[in-house]
């Protein structure tokens, strides 16, 4: 090897090297000085401080795939990487989305207490590619390896309709209560799907928290006057339980309506029982966008964290 090979080699190795430290001393230091943030708010009595907007990796999820896993991994990891980086520090997850080894690969850098994970398992016939529904503890220790994490901040019983279902899934309840008993999941709820379900929240004290579908205008939601899903939602918080928002801007029907994603985010503030608005964002120009209106809506309603 001549001297300008032999010195130029051992320049790289240095630097590669000394990139290392640098990532190594980064991930020991949490998250970057200077990062966005945004203001946290725990999830009913005891539940994880989640940032008042959450990241969605489920739009048009079924069959384990989903708009953000049709980007493809270099992609889905730049996306969830700006998310981050924008101040987002709750992600929102599901089997039926197909997400979580996307999740798990994205956020592999960040220490993992910095960010709170949510996922949901799937009871009902379809949505699955395979017709079995192992029991939860099968179903959490799976998701565990996929998401490469020890614990999962909050796991639900995905989509529920059936106003019975508080009786019905009464099994996976008591495994998700013995999992929570365990440490290994921090806390249980469920995400509704019909106005009905929601309400069998209310008296029930399993539920730690509720995903559900709210905005001002009645689109995708559990009925079309908003008004009937929040007097419940409010009961459901007022009984001590967390409520996390979906479909804030109507399932992307308000993408290119900044007067209707205005409103809707107003409206979820105002509500005074919205803790967290989960959005499924497909472009970073779109966390943009929604932060910046989060936040202007915030500077007028309370101190930012």
């Amino acid at each position: 090897m001549n001297r300008r090979r032999f010195i130029a080699t051992t320049l790289t190795g240095l630097a590669s090297v000394s990139m290392a430290r640098r990532a190594r001393a980064a991930q020991e230091a949490g998250p970057r000085a200077g990062a966005a943030t945004l203001p946290t708010r725990t999830l009913g009595k005891a539940g994880p401080k989640v940032t008042v907007v959450g990241a969605g990796t489920g739009m048009s999820g079924t069959n384990r795939a989903s708009n953000m896993t049709r980007l493809g991994p270099e992609a889905f990891d730049a996306l969830l990487r700006h998310e981050y980086e924008s101040g987002i520090r709750y992600f929102d997850c599901a089997d039926s989305y197909g997400s979580h080894p996307y999740v798990a690969r994205a956020l592999k850098e960040f220490p993992r207490e910095d960010y709170v994970l949510s996922t949901k398992i799937w009871v009902t016939p379809g949505g699955l590619p395979e017709p079995e529904r192992p029991d939860a503890d099968v179903v959490v220790e799976r998701f565990r390896k996929e998401l490469n994490t020890d614990y999962i901040d909050l796991v639900l019983i995905h989509a529920m309709s059936d106003p019975e279902w508080t009786t019905s899934q009464r099994r996976q309840m008591d495994i998700m209560a013995d999992l929570k008993a365990k440490g290994i999941i921090r806390a249980h709820g469920v995400s509704v799907h019909s106005l009905p379900a929601l309400e069998a929240c209310v008296e029930c004290e399993w539920v730690d928290s509720v995903h559900a579908r709210i905005n001002p205008y009645g689109d995708v939601m559990d009925d079309r006057d908003p008004e009937k899903v929040a007097a419940v939602l409010r009961r459901v918080h007022e009984s001590g339980r967390g409520v996390v928002g979906m479909k804030l801007i109507g399932e992307g029907r308000y993408r290119n309506d900044p007067e209707k994603r205005d409103a809707a985010i107003a409206y979820a503030l105002d509500l005074g029982c919205v803790d967290t608005m989960i959005v499924g964002f497909e472009r970073p120009t779109e966390v943009d966008d929604f932060i910046t209106r989060v936040r202007a809506a915030l500077s007028t309603r309370e101190p930012q964290a």
